[in-house]
This record gives structure tokens, sequence and C-alpha cells, in this order.
């Protein structure tokens, strides 16, 4: 059953990537730089997505390791806290690595 719905997903994905281009028309300059803005800030508004995404469960990961650590041995919260801190800090900087390059790429449009 499995491989049946696999190998028709697969199909009508080849499907359509195969009709596109028979359907193509010659599209204006003006009209196709619009389209390549319009991809842009669809691509930033997903990188952002997908930063912020990620970026929560590593977080949510690692304060639950921490507390996890912590409810296990209360005596070692304080060699526990700082290393999760700095941890924090680099998940959340890579999201504001990717809010910074979604915005240079606003800014080409």
């Amino acid at each position: 059953m499995v491989k049946r719905l696999l190998s028709i997903a697969s199909s009508t994905i080849l499907l359509m990537l195969v009709a596109v281009p028979a359907f193509a028309e010659a599209v204006p300059a003006q009209a196709q730089e619009t389209g390549v803005k319009a991809w842009l800030a669809i691509a930033s508004g997903i990188g952002i997505a997908i930063a912020a995404f990620g970026g929560a469960l590593g977080q949510g990961r690692s304060i639950s390791s921490a507390l996890d650590g912590i409810a296990r041995n209360p005596g070692a919260s304080g060699k526990i806290v700082t290393p999760m801190i700095i941890g924090l800090a680099l998940i959340e900087s890579l999201v504001i690595y990717a809010f910074v390059i979604a915005f240079l790429l606003q800014g080409k449009i």
C-alpha cells in the first residue's frame, strides 16, 4: 500500500514538473523581474519561518535537558545553567543571522 501511494505521489509530482514548460509563454522582462521579486519575498519569509522553527526546537530541547539534569541533581544547577545560557545564545544568534539574511533579500526587492 505504501509503495503504491509513493508511486502515485512521485508520478504526480513528475507530471507536474514536466507539464510546466509545455504551457510556458514568453514573458516580458519587466514581468519576469516582478516574478523574481515575488519569489525573493516568499523565500525570505520561508527562510525566517524555518529558522524560527528550528531555533524554537533547539531551545526547547536544550532547556528540557537542562531541567532534567537539575531535577536529577539539584546541586549541579550552577554548573548546568551557565552552559545552557551560552547554548541558548548561540542558537538564537543563528536565528538572528537568518533574520538579517532575510532583510538583505528584502533589500533586493
